[in-house]
């Protein structure tokens, strides 16, 4: 098959998976995804396939570290402030909640990062995610792309075995039952999660992908309706915001089994650990020796390399002989953070983004770049993150850009094979089963090159990654 070919049986395989509902916005009629199709996936090599799974344990590490930081700083062994910075905005109940004995060493068991690679041999990390979308998406892409002969990171079914490998660590039995669930503000991803549930199945998982009103609650645990029938539930995979509690109907109830231990509830009920603050904790010049003790000689250096300067704009004065570490303007040190709306339009390359916990903290949404901003806007995006410190603080990260590259896609209007000027973002899907992590697989969200902000768009590229021969 020629590469057109390639594209439009894609396209033909795509509605057959049901990943996405009849509405799609924004695209062509004629296309079934709601991203342009590529002939082929994205290259790596096996040198970067070998960073990427060094990568997995390292992170691993990291949410451990995370996790014990703010225990220590609520038990008084770490600065009160550490833990008074990752609980702004929250209602007294999740706090509690993350702080129950129940899951105090629990972390997130799906950890995947979003990935910029600035160079050959140099990559940022610009968040992490701990309960991302597109898991069901990746594996139905890495399935197609498998059937053409690529070889594709994790294999066909890399995505679907290695969630089941993490299932069946969670649930500490061979043959546990799974409800995915998934709550109305998540409904753009209710399709995958189908489609993930079915292949689960499929693998010898029985599982259920429900939305939160129809958990069946009783005082010996939760049960759910499957094509199994109606099946008592062993692991709840949370599809579904802390900050959105007040609105998922039985979060309470499925809360109330996973501490009385009749379920198994992932990822843990700790906002704390979705900060993106953490990257900011991670620099604090007072903290390196605790992250360097719990990371230790190999992890600590190698996160260093990736993860970027991250500040908390925290808007309260500082003495005045303080300044703002490895923050200036010109050489001149910043003191306060009104300080950066004198900065030019050029030397503001330059991130604010919402740090968690609001509904304006995950996709790109809440997401500033300075340098694509006038500047009363950029003044307007930093007044507002000052402002709103109490309720959801902001943080600010050094802006990098990812490689420009060319890539293929199928244009529907043109009905011809078209190149595009591109920049990745990539993005691996760690599992975490027991002391080890699976990489499952990898996605590239490839833009356009004149987009600051990366991200899955209509007219992205999205494809799994694959290893040169």
């Amino acid at each position: 098959m020629d590469a057109k070919q390639i594209c439009l049986l894609i396209n033909d395989e795509i509605p057959k998976e049901k990943l996405f509902s009849a509405e799609k916005r924004g695209v062509h009629p004629n296309c079934n995804t709601s991203w342009r199709i590529s002939p082929e996936p994205f290259w790596i090599s096996q040198k970067e396939l070998s960073w990427f799974e060094e990568l997995g344990p390292h992170l691993l590490q990291f949410y451990r570290a995370c996790n014990l930081l703010y225990s220590q700083s609520v038990r008084g062994i770490q600065p009160s402030w550490i833990a008074e910075y990752l609980d702004i905005g929250k209602p007294e109940t999740v706090i509690q909640q993350g702080r129950m004995n129940r899951f105090k060493s629990h972390i997130p068991s799906v950890i995947r990062p979003d990935i910029l690679p600035t160079s050959e041999d140099t990559r940022v990390i610009t968040e992490l995610d701990s309960i991302p979308g597109f898991i069901g998406a990746t594996g139905c892409l890495a399935r197609l792309y498998t059937k053409l002969g690529y070889s594709i990171v994790g294999g066909k079914d890399g995505m679907v075995n290695s969630y089941a490998e993490m299932i069946r660590a969670l649930a500490k039995k061979d043959d546990p039952t799974l409800a995915i669930v998934v709550s109305d503000e998540s409904e753009d991803y209710r399709p995958e999660m189908i489609w993930l549930a079915k292949a689960l199945c499929d693998v010898g998982l029985r599982t259920a992908a429900v939305k939160p009103n129809d958990v069946i609650f009783t005082e010996e645990g939760l049960l759910v309706e499957s094509q199994y029938g109606k099946i008592n539930v062993d692991v709840v995979y949370r599809f579904y915001e802390m900050f959105d509690l007040q609105n998922i109907p039985k979060a309470e109830l499925i809360f109330y089994s996973a501490k009385k231990r009749s379920i198994t509830l992932t990822p843990p009920p700790k906002a704390y650990l979705e900060e993106k603050l953490y990257f900011a904790l991670f620099h604090h010049l007072s903290l390196q020796s605790f992250w360097q003790r719990q990371l230790g000689k190999k992890t600590y250096p190698f996160l260093q390399k990736v993860i970027p300067h991250t500040w908390i704009l925290d808007p309260r004065p500082l003495p005045p002989h303080a300044v703002i570490p490895n923050l200036e303007i010109e050489d001149k040190p910043v003191t306060d953070w009104r300080q950066l709306s004198d900065m030019t339009q050029r030397q503001r390359e330059l991130v604010i983004k919402p740090s968690g916990f609001s509904e304006l903290a995950w996709g790109s949404r809440g997401v500033a770049i300075g340098h694509d901003l006038p500047t009363e806007e950029w003044e307007a995006v930093i007044e507002n993150a000052i402002t709103n410190f109490e309720n959801t603080p902001y943080v600010l990260q050094e802006f990098h850009t990812a490689n420009r590259i060319r890539m293929q896609y199928y244009d529907f209007d043109t009905e011809e094979i078209q190149e595009m000027p591109s920049r990745p973002l990539l993005r691996p899907y760690y599992f975490v089963v027991g002391d080890t992590v699976k990489l499952g697989g990898i996605q590239a969200a490839v833009c356009p090159a004149d987009k600051k902000i990366i991200h899955g768009m209509v007219d992205s590229i999205i494809v799994p990654c694959a290893k040169r021969a």
